[in-house]
């Protein structure tokens, strides 16, 4: 086994799924890691984040100048990167000039190594998919390079907050009867999210990996179909009973996962294409070069439920892709040369301190709810979900935490200032742009300020119409949603909820992403 730990390693993709999950175990190996992702606050935010032997650095697969400054002086680089998010249908492409860019800048800053994971089927295959093709393209660009490549080829993740899993689970969680496409009979070989970091981690260790393609996969192999029982099994419920329809495509069975799970119809679709094959390891080889206990299928869905139901889930398919701060945030007065910022705002004194207060505000979303009119919120989420949007469907990671970068049903979050402010933005479908800003100002011992507080830059007429017809529902919604957060933390109200015009003589003063 060789372990060099002279030069840091570089995790591209770091606030992704998988990445996120590989810098702590290699850190706890004891290397050197140098994190690259597009945002330093979303990195900052992670809980590795701020560890002695962690680099951060803001890179992108498309920005050469940067992906060569993230890349030198690294020894091995794992490219943990998939435009399919960022990019929507266009990943194609993006991938594949992402691609020849970390060829080059591996090449030109002299890295030794390249480690890849990818995805798992017959490349010539009659169903293959243009995920699979794309992610076969990938492989084969960093292979063409000076520097070696090792790509690991998996099929299904069973890990808590993978996308596969998310279906899966929301699936058979939700669908008792289930209309089923030919696909549910194919073949697989799922791979626990603990043995593909163990993998990627024994490539960094063993020389003998590079320039090598692997397949990886655990010890079952099984149908889809099979792998709902067993998720139904482990979750205590009755299997779903399947109906099979010959004439379902992959593309309807996307919108159908869209409306059912948190994944939506972007990304559902490639996924549900590339079940139309079978995905079964057909050589073996990396079990011998890196032995480790290969979960079963019912060892790691059991896993990932406990991780789930203890709030442990380290990442989540939603976290990947750049925080974008609108950019009109930073315009540095109340007015924004590129149209009206339109803003309503509420605020109350109640009795106590802010941090008393301020787990309400946390908690804010998912199972929780918005302290008042929640069937309003739902009605919204339902509008945005069949608009093609996200809908409250991925509700939030944690029950009592937030971070830089989370998803929270249909906003992100931008900012994190415990006990005095959260920032989101959203992230639904509407003809503009938004922001929902909660503040805690403490105004003496006894009392706090909670303001809440909306601005919105329309697009053109339509989002000025949009604007002021929800305005009732705001002005109704907003007032509530202080008085309910205040009751959830057990506090009294001082003075009703006022609705106060902001001016905002730095209305935009985020710091620039």
């Amino acid at each position: 086994m060789h372990k060099n730990t002279d030069k840091p390693v570089l995790v591209t993709g770091a606030t992704g799924y998988v990445a996120g999950r590989l810098i702590p175990l290699l850190l706890d190996a004891g290397y050197r890691v140098r994190a690259m992702g597009r945002t330093i606050e979303k990195m900052t935010g992670r809980p590795w984040g701020k560890d002695a032997n962690v680099e951060l650095v803001t890179g992108d697969i498309m920005d050469t100048g940067s992906l060569q400054k993230a890349v030198a002086g690294c020894g091995t680089i794992y490219y943990l990167v998939h435009s399919m998010i960022s990019r929507k249908g266009a990943y194609r492409d993006a991938d594949k000039t992402g691609a020849a860019n970390m060829v080059r800048a591996a090449a030109d800053q002299g890295a030794e190594h390249i480690i890849y994971l990818g995805g798992l089927g017959d490349i010539h295959h009659k169903n293959i998919s243009k995920h699979l093709v794309s992610r076969n393209e990938v492989g084969k660009i960093l292979q063409s390079s000076p520097v070696p490549a090792t790509i690991l080829r998996a099929a299904m993740i069973l890990g808590s907050g993978s996308a596969s899993f998310e279906i899966l689970r929301y699936l058979v969680e939700r669908l008792p009867i289930m209309i089923t496409p030919k696909w549910v009979r194919m073949p697989t070989q799922p791979i626990a999210i603990t043995n593909v970091l163990e993998y990627l981690k024994g490539c960094l260790e063993h020389p003998e990996t590079r320039g090598q393609t692997f397949d990886i996969g655990g010890p079952d192999i099984v149908s889809y179909k099979d792998l709902f029982a067993l998720f139904a099994r482990q979750a205590g419920l009755p299997a779903p009973v399947m109906i099979p329809v010959p004439g379902l495509t992959p593309r309807l069975s996307s919108l159908w996962i869209h409306l059912v799970t948190p994944v939506p119809a972007a990304i559902a679709q490639p996924l549900a294409e590339g079940l139309s094959l079978p995905t079964v390891c057909t050589e073996n080889r990396i079990t011998k070069i890196i032995p480790q206990d290969l979960l079963t299928c019912d060892q790691a869905i059991a896993r990932a439920l406990d991780h789930i139901r203890q709030e442990q889930v380290d990442t989540c398919w939603t976290d990947a892709g750049a925080l974008l701060y609108p950019e009109w945030t930073h315009c540095g007065d109340s007015d924004y040369s590129g149209g009206t910022i339109l803003k309503c705002g509420y605020r109350a004194t109640i009795a106590g301190k802010a941090q008393e207060v301020w787990p309400a505000v946390e908690q804010l979303g998912g199972k929780t709810g918005y302290y008042a009119a929640d069937l309003l919120w739902k009605i919204r989420g339902a509008l945005d979900l069949f608009s093609g949007g996200v809908g409250l469907q991925r509700g939030r990671r944690s029950k009592h935490r937030l971070q830089v970068g989370d998803a929270l049903d249909f906003w992100r979050v931008l900012e994190v200032e415990k006990p005095h402010r959260l920032l989101l933005v959203a992230e639904m479908k509407m003809p503009g742009q938004a922001l929902l800003e909660i503040l805690i100002t403490q105004k003496d011992e006894e009392r706090c300020e909670l303001t809440l507080l909306s601005r919105f830059l329309p697009k053109g007429i339509l989002g000025i119409a949009y604007w002021y017809a929800l305005y009732p529902f705001h002005q109704f919604v907003f007032s509530r949603m202080l008085a309910g957060m205040a009751e959830a933390a057990g506090k009294t109200l001082l003075t009703p909820p006022i609705r106060f015009t902001p001016k905002i003589t730095n209305a935009c003063s985020l710091p620039r992403a």
